[in-house]
């Protein structure tokens, strides 16, 4: 159900892959509370044709662009305030990519190279975006910028590799830049921590479809799906949330708050011969 959250914003979708990802379900679910939307990703992204069809669908024009390039940034933000005939209201930022998790390095082993642009890639670059529609003042008053985190930043998980610290730098972007950008234009800016997702990235981790059904019975309303987190998204972006910023927000049904479930623990019980290492 479409409540029009979003009558008459416009905004920048970053990340969206294919129809598993966060950003393409988000971006479906902006459309349809009423969201004019623009959408961009790496080149090499675009060249693989997926999101040419997500922008049919909701009306959008494409731009590429590095997140790590700002001459890329400062091109992406002065093609949306021409296409919409002004500044915007939200931006999605949905990047990040372990290079020494692709390269099959521990953590415990890490090419330092690699980890440079794991940073790069998947936290410095909200605020290269940021610190770029700052300078272009780029966001309307009140406006929102949500990034995707994941609990990492906060507890260990061994098979997350270095996305862990890049999840960590990506929440202190948010709330120091939440600071800044709060005071000189009202503009919000706030983390979601989701559960584990099935998309084509999360996928990739070592070790996911357990941790997935690991969360499941940790959680006591479950995992929440991709298009709940599009919901969220919305309400986020939406006018009923402007006093919210700098907050990283868990939106797991409850695995972050959670010591253990019975479900958990019938689970230990019934392997209870098994010594743990």
């Amino acid at each position: 159900m479409a409540y029009q959250l979003l009558k008459g914003k416009k905004g920048i979708i970053f990340g969206a892959l294919d129809d598993k990802s966060l950003a393409w379900r988000t971006a479906l679910r902006c459309h349809e509370e009423g969201a004019s939307l623009l959408l961009t990703n790496a080149p090499v992204a675009l060249r693989m044709g997926e999101i040419n069809k997500l922008a049919i669908e909701v009306n959008a024009p494409l731009i590429g662009a590095d997140v790590t390039n700002m001459d890329d940034l400062n091109k992406l933000f002065t093609g949306a305030m021409d296409h919409f005939g002004g500044k915007i209201d939200f931006i999605l930022h949905s990047v990040g990519m372990s290079v020494n998790m692709r390269k099959g390095k521990p953590y415990t082993g890490l090419d330092y190279g690699f980890n440079q642009k794991t940073l790069d890639i998947s936290a410095t670059s909200l605020h290269r975006v940021l610190q770029t529609a700052y300078e272009m003042d780029a966001i309307s008053k009140w406006g929102s910028v949500v990034a995707y985190s994941y609990i990492a930043a906060q507890r260990v998980f061994p098979d997350y590799n270095e996305m862990a610290d890049a999840k960590a730098l990506l929440e202190s972007v948010a709330r120091s830049f939440g600071y800044y950008y709060g005071i000189k234009n009202k503009v919000r800016v706030n983390t979601i921590s989701q559960s584990p997702t099935k998309t084509t990235a999360g996928s990739g981790v070592k070790g996911f479809d357990g941790f997935q059904a690991y969360a499941e019975k940790m959680s006591p309303l479950g995992n929440a799906s991709a298009d709940d987190c599009a919901g969220f998204c919305a309400v986020l972006f939406s006018d009923l949330t402007r006093m919210v910023t700098m907050q990283n927000l868990f939106h797991d049904g409850g695995f972050s708050f959670t010591g253990v479930t019975e479900a958990v623990v019938r689970e230990f019980e019934k392997n209870s011969d098994i010594p743990v290492k």
